[in-house]
């Protein structure tokens, strides 16, 4: 496979992503002999952005979605031979080698977990689940089978930010002690509306699936789901945890924090929104206790404005011992010096190879038995300060947590809702809670 040179790498940032179909590694599944099999299970935005990435590698089996509509749209579009409500009916077809798991959040972990003990190897959509727990449990249930699970965190396959990534890692700032990230936009009001009779067309049983029962509703269905507690995780763990990630990655830092703080609020809509429009968390690793060891990265989201840094939504800055870099995956990178001067044509000491997406790079690392480049144990780290902030902004206070034991001290509210509560008639997709 070719490789970029650094003069190109720093001349194509504008266009990153757009470039990378230069890169012609195909995934063939070599173990199977032909392209892989996929079911889709969730058949709406996401996956139909997912699908076009899937395409050309592997074949649609299935297209599973309790909204019919949602799945005979997806069949026609992208292919797909069989179409179901039930995603059980994925998981015992036999020459299904992976799955693509692109539902609400409340249905990620869930969903992944019963592929992984399925032996279908996955592709989840970002937050990989729903609350810490689940996610704990996804990466023991990845593991314990043996397949490979795939977070939808993109920017580990993204040419710009792995460029960024490595020159942080070989030192172009010196030693990074501090980042902050930002998500920032302007989301639309959804109003209020009470409850009202599911679309024809809905298994809305099937829909709310695992979680607490709640009646229908629309402001609480497509996509604004991801406001309500019992089924979204805000726009933390939305938008917010693609920079997170980023930021976590640049930092150096694995595992848990020992402090996590945030606060926020409802400052602009005047809805039904559980979850903050404006907020601002931090979290701090203490590395040995020794000063240069200890790690901040904090993160700022406002989804009620369009006024933001550099002039883009997104984006994180890493503060070092030596200098400042800026990147963004909007395709912007900027690196300064100790003397705040820009650093012209910086250079990657080794020339890294590039998959040509995220979803070629899950089918290779299928093919050629290797985690992929956003394993869930990655995926788990990162989500983990997603559901850390949100748990800080529902109860108004500032966590201490053992990482060692992944235990949040001396805060019951807090610990209570490191978890979830699920129907109370059960379901047979609740996640089993013994490790």
């Amino acid at each position: 496979m070719s490789k970029s040179t650094r003069r190109g790498f720093v001349q194509t940032t504008a266009v990153v992503g757009l470039s990378a179909a230069a890169y012609s590694r195909v995934a063939h599944a070599a173990t199977y002999g032909a392209k892989p099999v996929v079911g889709f299970i969730g058949c709406g935005g996401r996956a139909n952005g997912l699908a076009n990435g899937f395409n050309d590698h592997s074949v649609a089996a299935w297209a599973c979605d309790p909204d019919a509509s949602r799945a005979s749209e997806f069949q026609q579009k992208h292919g797909a031979s069989q179409v179901t409500g039930d995603l059980r009916n994925v998981l015992d077809d036999n020459s299904v080698d992976a799955v693509v798991v692109a539902t609400p959040d409340h249905w990620h972990a869930p969903a992944a977990i019963m592929a992984c003990e399925a032996g279908k190897h996955v592709y989840v959509e970002k937050p990989c689940s729903h609350n810490f727990r689940e996610g704990q449990l996804l990466v023991k249930a990845a593991r314990d089978n043996n397949v490979v699970v795939q977070h939808g965190t993109q920017s580990r396959t993204n040419r710009l930010i792995c460029g960024a990534i490595q020159m942080l890692q070989e030192g172009v700032i010196g030693d990074v002690l501090v980042c902050k990230a930002w998500n920032i936009q302007r989301r639309r009001n959804i109003g209020h509306a009470t409850p009202s009779t599911p679309p024809a067309n809905v298994d809305y049983d099937t829909w709310v699936g695992p979680a607490e029962f709640m009646p229908f509703q629309s402001n609480r269905f497509h996509y604004d789901w991801h406001w309500w507690h019992n089924f979204g995780t805000g726009d933390i763990g939305n938008d917010g945890t693609h920079e997170i990630d980023i930021a976590r990655w640049g930092l150096g830092v694995k595992g848990l924090p020992s402090m996590a703080s945030a606060i926020g609020g409802k400052f602009y809509f005047d809805d039904d929104q559980q979850f903050p429009d404006s907020a601002t968390c931090a979290f701090q690793w203490p590395g040995d206790g020794e000063v240069g060891q200890q790690k901040q990265l904090i993160f700022e989201m406002r989804i009620w404005s369009r006024n933001y840094p550099y002039n883009v939504d997104t984006g994180i800055e890493f503060y070092g011992t030596n200098g400042m870099l800026f990147v963004s995956k909007r395709g912007k990178l900027t690196i300064r010096d100790d003397s705040n001067q820009v650093v012209r044509d910086p250079s990657l000491r080794v020339q890294p190879e590039y998959a040509s997406s995220h979803q070629v790079d899950f089918l290779e690392a299928i093919s050629e038995g290797r985690k992929p480049a956003a394993d869930i144990a990655i995926g788990h780290d990162s989500c983990s300060l997603v559901h850390l902030a949100n748990i800080c902004v529902r109860t108004g206070r500032s966590l201490t947590i053992d990482p060692q034991q992944q235990t949040i001290a001396g805060d019951a509210e807090a610990t209570e809702l490191l978890g979830r509560r699920y129907r109370d008639d059960g379901h047979w997709a609740v996640p089993k809670m013994s490790t």
